[in-house]
């Protein structure tokens, strides 16, 4: 049995009061993973952006807003955990000014100035122990294998999951697992329940079979 961190849904960032941005993540994916886990044994901590689903019972929710405050959250966790899942579309921009006051419109254009955000896996990545494992998560709409292998490699990660954005608030996904040798370790399609069962089936084969709770050289 392992403790598992994963991490769900999207992120605000504020450019005012009251409005954001963010993205349509829906949080399908992170619940899905976490049942899967969970009915695999393993004890599931979730750090969620703003969602409406509901996660199931025996998982720890955490509930955050903003990438920072997910960010946050998440390296306070992955030391007690023995993996974590970066199934999170965390906002990769935020306002480098958030007014404090809702803007009024004038009838002219407004020109926001954003700049990037923290990278949660990569942070994780930075910090991971070596007899921890890290799976992230690469939604590509173009070059997509290249793009998904880059971040394995930039975010230190164990293995890779690539999607398109066709996955965004849908209850179907489409993946392929990658290695870092660049292998193909799994292509699967199907309903999210469908998707996560088999990912959480690689990692339990790869990372916490017989007691190894570390990636496989």
């Amino acid at each position: 049995m392992a403790r598992i961190l994963i991490t769900s849904g999207p992120t605000r960032q504020y450019i005012d009061q009251v409005r954001y941005i963010s993205n349509a993540s829906s949080g399908q994916m992170g619940a899905a993973l976490a049942d899967a886990a969970i009915k695999s044994g393993h004890d599931v901590v979730i750090v969620s952006g703003p969602v409406n689903i509901n996660y199931p019972a025996l998982a720890a929710v955490h509930q955050v807003e903003s990438t920072e405050e997910m960010l946050c959250a998440c390296l306070a966790l992955f030391s007690e955990c023995d993996g974590a899942i970066g199934a999170a579309a965390p906002c990769d921009y935020r306002p480098v000014i958030r007014t404090p006051n809702k803007i009024k419109k004038t009838g002219k254009p407004l020109t926001l100035e954003l700049i990037e955000t923290d990278d949660v896996i990569a942070s994780l990545g930075k910090i991971k122990r070596t007899n921890q494992w890290l799976v992230g998560f690469a939604l590509e709409s173009e070059d997509a294998r290249f793009r998904a292998l880059s971040k394995l490699q930039q975010k230190c990660c164990d293995i890779v999951v690539l999607n398109g954005p066709e996955a965004i608030d849908s209850k179907n996904n489409s993946i392929e697992i990658f290695d870092p040798l660049g292998n193909m370790i799994l292509d699967c399609q199907g309903t999210k329940t469908v998707v996560a069962q088999a990912i959480i089936e690689l990692i339990n084969q790869r990372f916490i079979e017989n007691g190894r709770n570390q990636p496989i050289s």
